[in-house]
């Protein structure tokens, strides 16, 4: 009974890991610009793997004893794949790669170049204080 159980939730994390990955290439195959992009392998693929992987070490832990190897590979996964994506973001921000119009919101960074100040407010001499 317990073995048919564990043989359910394992065929429900590798089927949660298919449909999570084939979303996430979906979305970074078409959505609009990068910032859109990104969210397909950041997000939804690295939860593809991670489900593949724990319903992996599920099933080789019934018949071959504890996996520790898959653990580590999940943990590294679920560690690299938010910072790499977060590496990339800001890298495309300071390079001020533009949306798409029709993406709402709008970071500073990628604001267009306006004054600071009004000719009023604007500092006087050679001051390097705003």
């Amino acid at each position: 009974m317990l073995e048919s159980l564990l043989e359910g939730v394992i065929a429900f994390m590798l089927i949660a890991g298919g449909a999570f990955a084939f979303i996430g290439s979906l979305g970074l195959t078409h959505l609009k610009d990068f910032y859109m992009r990104l969210h397909g392998p950041s997000k939804t693929t690295t939860l593809g793997v991670g489900c593949t992987l724990i319903g992996s070490m599920i099933y080789f832990s019934l018949h071959d004893g504890p996996v520790v190897q898959e653990f580590l590979i999940t943990i590294f996964v679920f560690i690299t794949a938010p910072v790499s994506a977060h590496m990339l973001a800001k890298s495309a921000l300071h390079h001020k790669l533009k949306p798409d119009a029709s993406t709402r919101g709008n970071p500073e960074e990628l604001e267009s170049e306006k004054p600071k100040h009004t000719v009023e407010e604007s500092p006087q001499g050679n001051s390097p204080l705003p």
